[in-house]
C-alpha cells in the first residue's frame, strides 16, 4: 500500500480550560485507523512531576511521538524547575530544529496550573487569549462549545465536560469516554 494511501491515524480531542483558579485538561479516548475505530478507552491526558513540579499534559497525534515529546518536557522541566514557559520555548526550539524531532507529529496542550500552553512541532508555544484551548480531530468543536460556556456559572471542569460531550456529538473522531485532569485553585 503506497503511503498516500494509507487511511492514517485520526481522532483525538484535548481541551484545556482555566477558570477560577483552576486549569482542566479533557481528552476523548477514541484511536480511529480510516472509518474503525480502534480503541476507545486510550488515555491522552497524563500528569507528570518532574523534579516535584506537578504537569498537567494532553496529547493529539501519533502515540509514540506525543510519549517522546513528554519524555523530552520532563527533561526540560528537570533541567529548568519550576518554569513551564521556558520548558515548553527549549522543547519547541529542540523540536523545530532537530533532525529526529522535526518529524515527530503530534501537539501538547500543558499546564501547571497556572500557564497554559500549545505547543507545536512549528516552534510555537501558544498562550490562548480566552483561558480556552484545544487540539486534535474535534478541536475546533470543543473548543467554540468551551468558548460558549466560558461566561456562564459553570466550573472549568463542567465547561470542559460539556465541551467535550459536544464535540464528541459532532466528530466522528471523537468519543465520550473522557480523561479529565484538574490541577490548581
Amino acid at each position: 500500500m503506497a503511503e498516500q494511501d494509507f487511511p492514517g491515524w485520526h481522532g483525538t480531542t484535548i481541551i484545556g480550560v482555566r477558570k477560577n483558579g483552576k486549569v482542566v485538561i479533557a481528552g476523548d479516548g477514541q484511536v480511529s485507523l480510516g472509518q474503525t475505530v480502534i480503541k476507545g478507552t486510550a488515555r491522552k491526558v497524563r500528569r507528570i512531576k518532574p523534579g516535584g513540579m506537578e504537569v498537567v499534559a494532553g496529547f493529539a497525534g501519533s502515540t509514540a511521538d506525543a510519549f517522546t515529546l513528554l519524555e523530552r518536557l520532563e527533561g526540560k522541566l528537570e533541567a529548568t524547575p519550576g518554569q513551564l514557559a521556558r520548558a515548553a520555548v527549549e522543547l519547541a526550539k529542540d523540536w523545530r530544529m532537530d533532525k529526529y524531532l522535526k518529524n515527530l507529529e503530534a501537539m501538547l496542550i500543558v499546564t501547571d496550573g497556572s500557564d497554559l500552553f500549545v505547543i507545536t512541532g512549528a516552534g510555537d508555544v501558544l498562550e490562548p487569549e480566552h483561558d480556552v484551548t484545544a487540539i486534535g480531530s474535534g478541536g475546533n468543536y470543543a473548543l467554540a462549545a468551551a468558548r460558549a460556556l466560558m461566561d456562564s456559572e459553570k466550573d472549568a471542569e463542567t465547561v470542559a465536560r460539556e465541551a467535550m460531550a459536544i464535540a464528541a456529538d459532532i466528530c466522528v473522531y471523537t468519543n465520550g469516554n473522557l480523561t479529565v485532569e484538574t490541577i490548581g485553585g
